[in-house]
């Protein structure tokens, strides 16, 4: 497995299409929630994926402070499903976590976190600061880690 960190410009063109396929697969195929995935805040972020034999099989996108929220986002968080229950999604929520707080110098994070993965977060330490929400029909919940929930 290889691990990458590139901010957008730092992106192959190769890199960023194979991002945005696995980004919609997941989002609006698989999940049968037709939105527009492609938001503007991609050039904003930093891009945390792995690859294998040449295919992105998990991703993370990693926004500073004040372009989601006032607080670093962690969000659009994928483990293509053939890797998925491997324990690939915890290794590559800790780097973003570890990403954020020690290169960054970030000390907050917001997630909108889909219910269903509540207790997956919080075993990062993020806790719950909304009630259950729908966004494009999902059931999802606004939660916030800060250095001193590690």
């Amino acid at each position: 497995m290889n691990w990458h960190i590139k901010k957008f410009n730092e992106l192959t063109t190769d890199e960023l299409y194979s991002i945005l396929r696995e980004r919609v697969n997941v989002f609006v195929v698989e999940q049968n929630c037709p939105y527009p995935e492609i938001d503007g805040k991609d050039s904003q972020s930093y891009h945390l994926f792995v690859r294998e034999k040449g295919k992105i099989i998990a991703y993370t996108r990693l926004l500073p402070a004040g372009i989601s929220y006032s607080q670093a986002s962690i969000g659009r968080v994928l483990v293509i499903e053939e890797y998925r229950n491997t324990g690939l999604g915890k290794k590559i929520m800790k780097r973003s976590i570890d990403y954020l707080h020690q290169e960054l110098k970030e000390n907050e994070i917001k997630i909108q976190a889909q219910e269903y993965a509540l207790q997956f977060y919080e075993s990062f330490g993020f806790k719950p600061v909304s009630k259950v929400y729908l966004e494009d029909d999902i059931p999802h919940v606004d939660m916030v880690w800060t250095e001193t929930s590690r």
